[in-house]
């Protein structure tokens, strides 16, 4: 039979149905997905060295000889780190991992095997080793010395060998090719190789480009990379231009509401408060609806900005709704809305999980009826009871907690409504250009005056009593303290502490502090109680999970302590360390670290001990983690990247992008016979919904 892109990979000859079910179960189910199935890194046996040659960031290739496999409790949990010692001629060398890559994956290696182990060499505790490299057994086919060597993902029971042969087979039996999706003038413009022909080098690379290779600068891989961020980069440009075509609320007054606000004010406002609203301003006064994205580090003043659109939108006759994702949040934002919108007769309501059937159905036959201007609530405003008289600007608070479909669900409430969005979790420029580069980006990258610098420190759990110690200094000044714990009660398999049993421990070591304690498993009644009586100051201490992590505000409170700080993502202590810092009194953040600590941990918290800069932060989590896990699951479009990397790729991802906005642009319905093969990709990925905004 002819073989082509969508032939199933078991008809390839040496595969049949055992080993194409192995290459199914890992996604790899026709000859395109393992064409697609690219090379993690290569080795260059002509680098091969010995052990006593190995410098500081060598990425190097060497045969050895395994001498021990031993596993290492970390600490007192059940995590384990696992050390490879080999050895050549010259001497011996650790391979360290903090995860295991597949089960059975030590085991393979007995005393004496004869190894092959590829890696960065670096440094740890005054000594060379390697972290996760590649060790494989010494393949008897293997490849001649001055080859560069493809390194595939682990496949169980197929060696890298193996792999190469199925690759070559195929290569050699296709009969048919595509044509080119992208068109010539992109190709021309971005010097960029043709696709088959990229396809092949990256599996079969040129042993003279090592150094391309092994920095995915080559031109091969430089063509996939492209061809992942551009159509990705193409449907948001789609989607972008299909908002411009939407009729949206004509938003336009003078605004005297707006003067009221700003004269009442205690403060004057930033200047990037300032900027970012005339922004907004600008786009709801724009025939077709706003899609913006507010960024603004913890306090920098978003909310302030949004009640300022919601005024501008109830002077025009348009409700507006304000969803944040947990109730304490919605109802601290719900506080301030009547401290500073209803004295300007802006008429309000809340709706969240708890509200009582009577309050319920008021809020909501108000609603219908016109007679609220903002409702602020949770996710409960999604619900299909819930029904606008008008609705004419949706607010989303931490919209990283939410997914694309509660932003469709809200958009249906309305006829085109604008939105704005917004997150207090800085995002780095190459996933706001990915995951949101369907919305326009403002930054409040400039905090209200009076507020001061937090000052962090990293300690271990033995200086824990000094910490405390600090605290009750704190304490007696009348300031008021958060001490943060990863868990809500103890557990078997993990050796942490827990708020629970701790606050019990705090109360009976310190009888003469008043301590709280809160945390997810509380019912909201019993929530809202402590977080009442913390803001009255009736409770001195907050034992706390990360339920604190947005929307508690308390000026007074000026002491952060997280206990087990390694175990939070960056993400996470950036948002609990904005507790604090936000009144007028001096500011303390204490990350005490536990016993077993990874170096990621180390890094983690050492990089909140040099910035607070939201920004900065968020760039580094995106390089230690990835974008996949740095979003989170909900967002789409970030798991299709097989080679392409957010952080090391940036200059490719800038110019798939303009060449995806510059389609469109020329082409706004992609009708032109040479972008046929974009509108037939951009149908076959994403379905008919991504040409609703070119149709």
């Amino acid at each position: 039979m002819a073989l082509r892109l969508d032939t199933s990979i078991q008809y390839l000859k040496g595969v049949g149905p055992k080993l194409g079910d192995l290459f199914s179960r890992k996604g790899l189910k026709t000859l395109g997905d393992l064409f697609e199935f690219y090379p993690r890194a290569y080795e260059d046996q002509r680098a091969a060295r010995n052990i006593s040659s190995l410098k500081v960031n060598d990425i190097v290739s060497i045969k050895a000889q395994v001498v021990a496999v031993h596993s290492i409790n970390m600490g007192r949990s059940s995590r384990k780190m696992y050390d490879v010692v080999v050895r050549d001629s010259s001497g011996q060398i650790h391979c360290k991992y903090f995860r295991v890559p597949y089960k059975g994956y030590f085991e393979r290696f007995k005393p004496f095997t004869e190894v092959r182990v590829v890696g960065k060499v670096i440094e740890y505790r005054g000594r060379i080793e390697f972290h996760h490299p590649d060790i494989r057994d010494i393949e008897p086919d293997e490849e001649t010395q001055d080859a560069l060597i493809p390194l595939y993902t682990e496949i169980e029971g197929l060696a890298t060998a193996k792999i190469m042969k199925l690759v070559r087979q195929a290569f050699a039996q296709i009969e048919e090719w595509p044509p080119e999706a992208l068109p010539k003038w992109i190709l021309e413009k971005y010097q960029l190789k043709p696709r088959k022909d990229a396809l092949k080098e990256i599996h079969f690379p040129d042993p003279n480009k090592a150094g391309e290779y092994a920095e995915f600068k080559s031109a091969a891989q430089r063509r996939i990379i492209f061809d992942e961020f551009f159509w990705l980069e193409l449907y948001l440009a789609s989607r972008k231009t299909g908002f411009q075509k939407e009729g949206a609320p004509q938003i336009q007054n003078k605004g005297e509401k707006l003067r009221g606000l700003l004269q009442a004010l205690p403060f004057e406002m930033t200047g990037a408060q300032k900027r970012v609203f005339s922004e907004i301003k600008a786009d709801l006064e724009k025939p077709h609806p706003m899609h913006r994205m507010v960024q603004g580090d913890v306090g920098s003043g978003k909310t302030l900005v949004s009640f300022m659109a919601a005024i501008y939108a109830a002077e025009s006759g348009y409700q507006s709704c304000l969803m944040a994702p947990t109730e304490i949040l919605a109802e601290q934002h719900f506080k301030n809305a009547k401290k500073v919108l209803e004295p300007l007769g802006l008429r309000l309501a809340l709706l969240v999980g708890k509200t009582k059937a009577a309050e319920r159905r008021q809020a909501l036959a108000s609603l219908q009826a016109g007679e609220v201007d903002l409702i602020i609530g949770t996710h409960a405003l999604i619900e299909d009871e819930v029904q606008f008289a008008n609705l004419g600007l949706v607010i989303i608070d931490e919209q990283h907690r939410f997914g694309v479909e509660q932003r469709g669900v809200l958009k249906n409430k309305g006829n085109s409504p604008h939105f704005l969005v917004m997150t207090a979790t800085p995002i780095p420029r190459t996933l706001a250009m990915t995951v949101y580069g369907d919305l326009d980006v403002s930054i409040i990258d400039e905090m209200p005056a009076g507020r001061s610098p937090i000052q962090t420190r990293v300690t271990y759990e033995s200086k824990r009593p000094q910490a405390l110690q600090f605290m009750l200094e704190q304490l007696q000044k009348g300031r008021q303290a958060y001490i943060v714990y990863p868990l809500v009660e103890e557990s078997e398999k993990i050796d942490l502490k827990d708020a629970v049993s701790e606050y019990e421990k705090l109360k009976e070591q310190f009888p003469q502090v008043k301590f709280g304690l809160l945390h997810g498993k509380m019912k909201p009644d019993e929530k809202e109680q402590v977080m009442e009586q913390f803001r009255r100051h009736e409770i001195q201490v907050l034992v706390s999970t990360t339920v604190i992590e947005v929307g508690v505000d308390v000026p007074n409170a000026n002491i952060m302590i997280i206990e087990h700080a390694e175990r939070f993502g960056l993400s996470q202590l950036h948002q609990l360390r904005g507790r604090v810092g936000r009144g007028e009194y001096k500011s303390f953040c204490v990350l005490i670290m536990g016993y077993a600590v990874s170096e990621e941990g180390r890094q983690r918290t050492e990089m909140m001990e040099k910035t607070s800069d939201g920004f900065k932060i968020a760039e580094f989590d995106l390089e230690m983690r990835g974008p996949g896990e740095f979003m989170g699951t909900r967002q789409s479009g970030l798991s299709g990247f097989k080679l392409a990397n957010l952080v090391r790729d940036m200059q490719v991802l800038q110019q798939a992008r303009e060449a995806a906005f510059e389609v469109l642009r020329k082409d706004p319905k992609l009708a032109f016979a040479d972008h046929k093969g974009l509108r037939e990709e951009l149908l076959r990925e994403h379905g008919p919904a991504a040409l609703a905004g070119i149709a």
